[in-house]
């Protein structure tokens, strides 16, 4: 089975549609959505005015003013970029995915019963919900719809990227299709649950676009952070020039006007835009769906994890374990029994029995040929096969066998098979005419590496909880070998519910996966519900992020990603606001030394004048965005930590960075200016 990834261009090919959108995004309407960017950019169209009158007039200095000017556009035209670049990695994406919606006819039938020639043809264009569609091998789904009649292979590769065809039908849980999707084999009738223009498909390509991105909680909260510090700063810039006239000296208003924009925090401001979309699209390359930019922060601040115990912390199966011989049977002669007897076995069960059978010693002996094969039943519950000379080969239930063969197993046998049963493992019996042989344990077999995931877990401080519908017995056993935190066994939609209510009670927040209508509930309530998009559409309705790849063990890298959106987002504002203090310190001595030239032993930079200290300070504003681009698209890396050790890597990382390298690149940018003549 292979996996392809929806193609994305790299982001020196996607930099010139970038620059064009930069510039389409100095439209006032757009800047103001940005509270530090619009101050920059309304900033900078005065100092362009300043400085062309200047220029015109001929006053001294004007030239400074114009570098100026430039550079603080430059510094909103980075900002902008790199909004863009991020938007333009989802457009790639949403492109990918509008190639596969088709205007094409379709066969809609007057109710499910209808037979499939008195299908009427029309476009799919004006399908409605409610519709009833008939689909064969070859059509493109037109819709998204529940599966009525039917059982079909789908090739969902245009949405998911992986290559083999998944099986949908209708009832339970794999009974929902997308639109967009292509039908392989055989024929289903559909109900389109999609309005037009409102599939599934539709919502993935407006939101991988970055189109309805809305603000999170804590972004809306940071951009307050970001305005009050803006408002904090425009207070000291307009009290610098009474102060200086106080001191019998003046400051031009070009200089007061870039030294605003120098302090206010234009680094995180100018990347906050573009960490939201990055985040929204690691997901989007993990083929997860984020509804809202919320659930994905939502996922970085979750307490409690459920997870199903089936296809998430184990396989979805029961697999043999161990072959175990009654009294005077060697293992060998149970193996050989057990491989004839679960050959005719297609279920995953039984094809386990047989490779573990024939990794023993001597199952692979010749054996007299196969009469007829008894394929397995779920009504007799048992597989078996009758040989040449008669001897009949059975596997199956307890109770199947022991129905069938009239015998009972020896004491030993019988309190294994006890054994297996209460370690919550499944025995099954195999038998030779009337002789039982022995006895498979079937039990669910952990994932690799599952319990080291867990332990991961713990060390961000979140608690797992399988969900599973076995009996006490069993689920105590299976969490205790999977290394989770707790879990709720026989559990019942209500009791899903109750569970996620319960914990958010205590304040905790919650997040859980699941497929079917039962667990749409639980996944609406959940503070981060991930449905798989194999699931049923009241599941996908009621979840905030879908994973295009059904694979629970998604709800891990969901935290991960969260957890690395809102790391990024603190390290890059601790980095920004030591950065502006820094870069106050740096500048002001330079301001004041004609003054106070006692200042002289503050300006330990040694910036040659305030004209060049002003220039040097907006030119390395601009250019420190523009170099942590690349972070903010790829984020700050995750490790599992405490929120002390967190908190001090950040403040030892980013805070002392943003001190140290203003003071370092302000003085180089000095040193070029005034080598160059700029000032």
């Amino acid at each position: 089975m292979s996996k392809q990834s929806l193609p994305v261009p790299s982001m020196t090919a996607l930099a010139p549609a970038a620059a064009r959108q930069a510039l389409a995004k100095l439209a006032p309407r757009l800047l103001l959505k940005n509270p530090v960017i619009f101050a920059t950019a309304v900033v900078a169209a005065m100092v362009t005015l300043l400085g062309l009158r200047d220029l015109a007039t001929g006053v001294p200095g004007a030239g400074a003013a114009v570098q100026i000017a430039v550079w603080l556009w430059a510094a909103v035209l980075i900002s902008n970029f790199a909004e863009a670049l991020a938007e333009g990695r989802g457009r790639a994406r949403a492109d990918s995915l509008r190639a596969t919606k088709t205007d094409t006819m379709v066969r809609v039938l007057a109710s499910p019963d209808s037979a499939h020639d008195s299908a009427t043809m029309v476009s799919s264009a004006t399908l409605k919900r409610g519709q009833i569609l008939l689909v064969v091998a070859g059509d493109i789904i037109p819709a998204d719809a529940d599966v009525v009649q039917g059982v079909a292979s789908v090739d969902e590769s245009a949405i998911t990227g992986e290559s083999a065809p998944v099986i949908r039908e209708s009832g339970g849980d794999f009974s929902s299709v997308t639109g967009g999707t292509r039908i392989v084999s055989d024929w289903l009738v559909l109900r389109v649950t999609s309005e037009p223009g409102r599939s599934f498909l539709d919502r993935m390509i407006a939101l991988v676009e970055g189109a309805e991105r809305a603000k999170t909680p804590n972004e809306i909260a940071l951009n307050i952070l970001l305005a009050g510090l803006t408002l904090i700063f425009l207070l000291v810039v307009v009290t610098l020039e009474p102060f200086a006239r106080y001191s019998g000296t003046s400051i031009p208003v070009v200089f007061l006007a870039a030294l605003f924009v120098t302090l206010i925090p234009t680094t995180i401001g100018g990347l906050l835009s573009a960490i939201g979309i990055a985040g929204m699209d690691r997901l989007a390359r993990a083929n997860v769906v984020a509804k809202s930019g919320r659930a994905v922060e939502a996922a970085g601040d979750v307490d409690v994890l459920l997870l199903d115990k089936t296809g998430t912390i184990t396989f979805g199966n029961r697999m043999a374990d161990a072959l175990i011989p009654a009294q005077g049977v060697s293992e060998a002669e149970l193996a050989r029994a057990a491989l004839v007897a679960s050959r005719a076995d297609d279920t995953p069960e039984g094809k386990s029995i047989v490779e573990l059978a024939r990794k023993l010693p001597g199952a692979n002996a010749a054996m007299a040929d196969v009469a007829e094969a008894i394929a397995f039943s779920a009504q007799a519950r048992l597989s078996g096969a009758d040989l040449t000379d008669g001897t009949q080969l059975r596997k199956g239930s307890v109770e199947a066998i022991l129905r069938q063969t009239g015998a009972a197993m020896d004491a030993g046998l019988a309190a294994s098979v006890d054994q297996i049963a209460r370690s919550g493992g499944t025995p099954l019996l195999v038998s030779q005419g009337n002789r039982i042989m022995g006895a498979v344990h079937l039990k669910d077999i952990i994932k690799p590496g599952v319990r080291e995931r867990f332990a991961e877990l713990r060390a961000m401080g979140i608690r797992t909880v399988m969900i599973t519908g076995d009996n006490p017995l069993t689920a105590a056993a299976i969490a205790a070998e999977a290394g989770v935190d707790d879990f709720l066994a026989e559990a019942t939609p209500e009791a899903k519910l109750e569970l996620i209510r319960s914990e958010q009670a205590k304040g905790q927040l919650v997040a859980m996966c699941g497929d079917g209508s039962n667990d749409a509930p639980a996944l609406a309530q959940a503070d981060v519900g991930v449905a798989m998009n194999s699931g049923t559409s009241a599941a996908k309705e009621a979840a905030n992020l879908i994973d295009l790849d059904s694979d629970p063990t998604k709800l891990i890298e969901v935290v991960l990603v969260g957890k690395q959106l809102l790391i990024s987002r603190g390290a890059l504002t601790t980095f920004s606001i030591a950065n502006d203090v820094a870069k106050y310190f740096a500048i002001l001595p330079a301001l004041f030394i004609a003054a106070y030239p006692g200042l002289a032993v503050l300006n330990l930079m040694g910036l040659q004048s305030a004209s060049s200290a002003i220039l040097s300070a907006v030119i390395f504003n601009a250019l420190v965005i523009l170099a942590l681009i690349p972070l903010a698209l790829r984020g700050v890396k995750y490790a599992p930590s405490s929120a002390a050790a967190l908190l001090r890597r950040n403040l030892t990382i980013y805070g002392l960075g943003g001190l140290i390298v203003p003071f370092l690149g302000i003085k180089v940018i000095d040193a070029a200016v005034n080598a160059l003549g700029l000032v």
